[in-house]
Order: C-alpha cells, then sequence, then structure tokens
C-alpha cells in the first residue's frame, strides 16, 4: 500500500529489543521517544503519568496528518478501520 509502519513510544531502545523478541519478532522498526519529543508534538503526552497515549497517525509524504485517533489504555487499534483509511478510492495516501 506505499506505507511505512513505524511503533513509536517512550520506552527504551532495550524495552523495545525485549518486547519485540517476545512477540517472535516485528516487521517494522519500533523507535524510542524516551526524551518524549514525538508525544508532545502529537499531543499525546500525559505528564503526570510521564508516558504516551496509544495512538494512531497516518500521515503522508508532504507530513499532513490524514488520520488520528487516541485509543483506551486497553483498546488495541482497529487493524480494519486502518487499512480502510489507507485503502479508500481517491483519498491520498500517506
Amino acid at each position: 500500500m506505499n506505507t511505512q509502519v513505524l511503533g513509536v513510544s517512550v520506552d527504551s531502545v532495550p524495552c523495545h529489543e525485549a518486547w519485540a523478541r517476545a512477540l517472535g519478532g516485528l516487521s517494522f522498526p519500533l523507535l524510542s521517544d524516551i526524551h518524549r519529543h514525538a508525544c508532545q508534538a502529537y499531543g499525546i503526552f500525559i505528564p503526570d503519568g510521564n508516558i504516551a497515549e496509544r495512538a494512531i497517525f497516518l500521515i503522508d509524504r508532504e507530513g499532513i496528518i490524514r488520520f488520528s485517533r487516541v485509543y483506551g489504555r486497553r483498546e488495541l487499534p482497529d487493524l480494519d478501520e486502518i487499512l480502510a483509511r489507507l485503502d479508500r478510492p481517491g483519498s491520498e495516501r500517506p
């Protein structure tokens, strides 16, 4: 779908490596936002918990956010919803 998936969290690189190993590996890169710059820029930083919300952002090549959704702490992103957003006829793809 001409799309790059990136996982970003406030966890450290060693935490990411351990998590990926526990899952049997991942097919996409995990990025560490240990200094909280990205989650602050996207408005999903929770200062009193020093953590970030779980969220999905679809960003096009020009850097425009085409879709975003914040999920509850125990809620998993809906893959079908994300794929539908990517595959909309006539819509710009990230």
